[in-house]
């Protein structure tokens, strides 16, 4: 693991134990950057992956958490942040976060964002979040993760 790898993995477990999360971070075996990846790797349902995105407006960037089957519909993510949004290049997300595309985690980022999260994700006990890197992710009960988060439930799926 290179170093960048090791303090973005590092920003993850400070900020869940901030949060009083006990961290139950995971190195799987393979890649974790897809939600169909992250899914195979946890032997889990594809919607109990949590999708980081982060969106790009001109008035800045919002962080939506999304399960992982499903997709963010600009529209209705542009009217919760009250700007016309798009998805941030991988450079933005990079500098804003301090994670590369692929191991976005939902908290330790670098800047603070606004952040909703899809309701799709509390139908589950546990879900999984990538954790910084692409191949670390962590798990972790829904109500716990958007509180650490400082996210709001909301409706922004197609």
């Amino acid at each position: 693991m290179d170093e960048n790898m090791s303090k973005s993995l590092n920003r993850v477990q400070a900020a869940l134990i901030a949060a009083g999360i006990e961290p139950r971070i995971l190195e799987m075996a393979g890649s974790t950057r897809t939600a169909v990846e992250a899914a195979d790797q946890a032997g889990c349902e594809l919607d109990q992956i949590v999708k980081s995105l982060i969106f790009q407006g001109p008035n800045g960037l919002a962080l939506f958490l999304t399960a992982g089957g499903r997709q963010v519909d600009p529209a209705r993510a542009s009217a919760l942040a009250g700007q016309k949004l798009d998805r941030a290049d991988p450079n933005t997300v990079r500098e804003v976060t301090g994670f590369a595309i692929g191991g976005v985690s939902p908290l330790g980022h670098l800047t603070a964002l606004p952040v909703w999260a899809d309701r799709r994700l509390a139908d589950f006990s546990v879900i999984w979040a990538a954790a910084g890197t692409p191949r670390h992710i962590f798990q972790v009960e829904p109500p716990a993760l958007i509180r650490a988060a400082g996210a709001e439930w909301a409706e922004f799926c197609a």
